[in-house]
């Protein structure tokens, strides 16, 4: 089951990240793209924590989609070199001038390149873990200085809640409103490479998102009116590589109660969004028993900010 309890002192939730709107508004000269995205963060996702006291310092994965984080396909295989956890952990050592030998866990429970920001959510994970226990004096903007110095999505995995994102990722702008609800994902279980569908855009100038209200959306109808004048510019490109993304995109708007369905990121996953947790629960049910292939997981999406009445 996808993790979504509350962290612990020794662990931390990786929130999964979902793309409710992304458009590419551009490309710099050095080849990142430019984007203006609302991106949300549901209360489910992988889980970073400390090893047990003597444990031998490293990287030990467990979960459902750990073994596609090895080369080898043995998730008991060594993930260390390159995983954005023990990047992240260098990364923090070397600004607390610090050894960075520590005995890390990584419960792997969302799928891999999977258009959800799975490695970052990971990486902003260790950072707030580590920052607890190497740096607690640390301030937010150092911390999120450093996630950006690991990847563009990492710092708004950092912040892990409702968001305007833009430029490559740096320039974030959290709503002050935030109505609550839910959603379910689905993932046909194939992984899509970011960078190739960056290259099947044929227009990377397009209009950046409608303007958002100044003090965030008063409730999920406004939500979904101002949602469906936006768009995810990689869905087309993303259905050239992974054409299951039209079925995941059927499936998840014909479940009963589903307000909105769209692609995530750079897919493949795809969500869909309901009012209430029950509604996404039952939406979770129906879709595992017509899809036992696919992952599919319900979360919730809290509230944020004061609503009146």
């Amino acid at each position: 089951m996808t993790e979504t309890a509350r962290p612990t002192a020794h662990a931390r939730l990786a929130r999964a990240k979902l793309n409710y709107a992304l458009h590419v508004t551009g490309q710099r000269a050095d080849g990142y793209h430019l984007i203006d995205s609302l991106a949300v963060f549901p209360a489910i996702g992988d889980r970073v924590g400390l090893g047990p006291r003597g444990s031998a310092p490293g990287l030990t994965l467990s979960g459902r989609f750990a073994a596609d984080l090895v080369p080898s396909g043995d998730p008991s295989g060594d993930a260390s070199a390159d995983n954005l956890v023990t990047a992240a952990a260098r990364r923090l050592a070397s600004h607390l001038d610090r050894d960075a030998d520590v005995a890390l866990e990584l419960k792997k429970t969302l799928p891999v390149a999977s258009g959800i920001g799975g490695g970052s959510a990971d990486a902003a994970a260790t950072l707030r873990l580590l920052r607890d226990l190497w740096g607690p004096d640390l301030d937010d903007e150092t911390l999120a200085g450093l996630a950006a110095d690991l990847g563009a999505d990492v710092p708004m995995c950092l912040l892990s809640k409702p968001v305007r994102v833009e430029g490559i990722g740096e320039i974030l702008t959290p709503l002050e409103r935030f109505p609550a609800h839910a959603v379910v994902m689905a993932n046909p279980g194939i992984a899509v490479s970011t960078p190739d569908v960056f290259k099947g855009l044929t227009t990377k100038d397009n209009p950046p998102l409608p303007a958002l209200p100044e003090d965030g959306f008063g409730d999920l109808d406004a939500l979904c009116a101002w949602l469906k004048a936006t768009r995810n510019d990689l869905e087309r490109p993303a259905r050239g590589i992974a054409p299951e993304v039209d079925g995941m995109l059927a499936a998840l708007g014909g479940c009963a109660g589903a307000m909105l369905a769209r692609m995530s990121g750079s897919g493949a996953t795809c969500f869909a969004i309901f009012a209430t947790l029950t509604e996404a629960q039952a939406a979770e049910q129906a879709l595992h028993a017509a899809h036992p292939g696919w992952w599919v997981a319900a979360a919730p999406v809290e509230r944020i900010g004061a609503f009146a009445g």
